[in-house]
């Protein structure tokens, strides 16, 4: 008869084996993380998971995403989450899931009652199979994070959705993104949100909502006033619905995070948002992208910025301002003392007015991310830059993006590179010329390479479209072992 090990050497041996796996897939022991994320996970491994996962009773997160051999073969692992407990945490995305895996994942939350973020994003064969695990969901379960993005979620998965809401109140994150037939049963869905009232993420991105969703949706805002981060973008059908369907919106006076980008925003959907928008006091970051409305329309919601001074957040690319409302944005941008990001791409208008916005930035503001790609931007646009740049305003800059500018000429270029030597945490600069371009770099290519040394922070320059001779790409990939650096070129 097998004699029985002591627990000391029991406890060992679990050790050993457990250590023996995460080391062939390249990761890090951890009693309370069992973290695969994309390791390529095969049949064997999942026989050796099987066995250890009893050995770890302590695990509160599991992270087996993008590991399409999970797919199909679920069953004999949910089998083993008895034996975990405590396990708070459960990530699956991209993983191939099928209708039975749904199956067998729904009868294990049965054994981990403690659960509180469920991510089943990437699988797109579970459509048509959520309610199987939402059923199994018992009221009260303490579940506050759900993320099913980009799942070919139908109808029939929007309604069990509503269903669970009810029973689930602790709900804190609910992300829906790139569902598109979500939207026709989003009056069921809105219509159960007043029962999670600590609702803080609600993430609709791409998910087909219509003008009579949205308004179903504004309804219920007056149940979430602590949501803090909205996504509804890429949701085209709402245009021209902001009139009557945004009367609560103003309500979310905890609102951080506000995503709009390509709605087809009209003329009438900024007079409302005019006056709604600047009444969201906490408001940290405001995508409006892709809404050419934004920049033509009288109503200037630009100007308006100056009552959101936590604004740290601002992205208008190809809003087609004018010189009207960028002049407003600039005005503004005195009042914004947090503001890390502004991205203000595809607006033509900037070129020959950049200095407006320059010289308008809050001295207090420690911007970071600046993007100026494609706005047709000329060589006292790179003049004024440089200027700035020596100044110091702009010495927190970590991303600079000034690619798809055509009209800058040599001298321009090398204006910029000699200021540049100033921005000492930047990490990444795009001065890319579109690919069809096909120009020579001139002799301000000596001025980036004069300048790169002293760029210490930088990790990442992307050259595309300037055509580089032999000699100079050849010391660009010199630059980092002569300087024991590791710069990305991208040419």
């Amino acid at each position: 008869m097998k004699q029985a090990l002591p627990d000391a050497a029991e406890s060992t041996l679990c050790h050993w084996r457990v250590k023996q796996l995460l080391e062939k897939l390249e990761k890090q022991p951890n009693d309370k993380v069992l973290d695969l994320n994309n390791c390529s996970l095969n049949a064997t491994d999942i026989e050796e998971l099987i066995a250890i996962i009893p050995l770890m009773p302590d695990l509160e997160e599991i992270d087996f995403s993008w590991n399409h051999f999970i797919g199909g073969a679920l069953q004999p692992l949910t089998l083993q989450f008895s034996h975990t407990q405590k396990l708070k945490v459960l990530r699956l995305n991209n993983c191939g899931l099928t209708a039975k895996d749904i199956t067998f994942l729904g009868e294990a939350l049965e054994v981990i009652p403690y659960l509180e973020i469920l991510d089943l994003s990437w699988n797109n064969n579970i459509g048509g199979s959520l309610s199987i695990l939402t059923q199994k969901i018992p009221k009260g379960y303490n579940l506050k994070t759900l993320k099913v993005t980009d799942c070919s979620l139908t109808m029939e998965d929007g309604k069990s959705l509503a269903q669970l809401l009810n029973r689930i109140q602790s709900l804190e994150e609910l992300d829906l993104s790139i569902n598109k037939n979500v939207g026709h049963s989003l009056k069921s869905i809105t219509q159960e949100l007043k029962y999670v009232p600590g609702l803080k993420v609600l993430n609709l991105h791409m998910c087909g909502l219509k003008q009579d969703g949205f308004q179903c949706l504004d309804h219920a805002f007056q149940y979430l006033l602590g949501l803090k981060k909205l996504d509804v973008s890429c949701n085209k059908e709402i245009a021209g619905g902001f009139q009557n369907s945004a009367a609560h919106l103003a309500c979310l006076s905890d609102l951080e995070a506000l995503d709009l980008h390509q709605c087809r925003i009209m003329e009438e959907d900024m007079a409302v948002l005019t006056q709604i928008i600047p009444l969201l006091s906490s408001l940290q970051e405001l995508d409006l992208s892709s809404n050419k409305s934004v920049g033509i329309s009288s109503d200037n919601l630009l100007s308006r910025f100056r009552f959101l001074p936590k604004l740290k957040s601002v992205l208008l690319s190809n809003c087609s301002l004018q010189q009207k409302s960028f002049a407003s944005l600039a005005e503004a941008a005195l009042h914004l003392p947090e503001l890390k990001i502004l991205d203000l791409s595809w607006n033509k208008c900037v070129g020959g007015n950049l200095k407006l916005i320059l010289k308008a930035l809050n001295l207090e503001a420690e911007l970071q991310e600046l993007r100026l790609s494609s706005c047709s931007l000329v060589d006292k646009d790179l003049a004024c830059l440089a200027l700035v740049i020596q100044d110091g305003p702009l010495s927190k800059l970590q991303k600079l993006d000034l690619s798809y500018n055509h009209h800058i000429s040599d001298q321009g270029w090398a204006t910029f590179y000699q200021g540049i030597v100033a921005l000492e945490q930047l990490s990444e600069l795009d001065v890319s010329l579109r690919p069809t371009s096909h120009c020579d770099c001139g002799e301000w290519f000596g001025k980036l390479l004069a300048a790169l040394p002293k760029l210490l922070g930088l990790s990442e320059l992307d050259l595309q479209g300037w055509v580089l001779s032999r000699r100079q790409q050849k010391q660009l990939e010199s630059f980092n072992w002569d300087h024991e650096r590791n710069v990305r070129f991208d040419f």
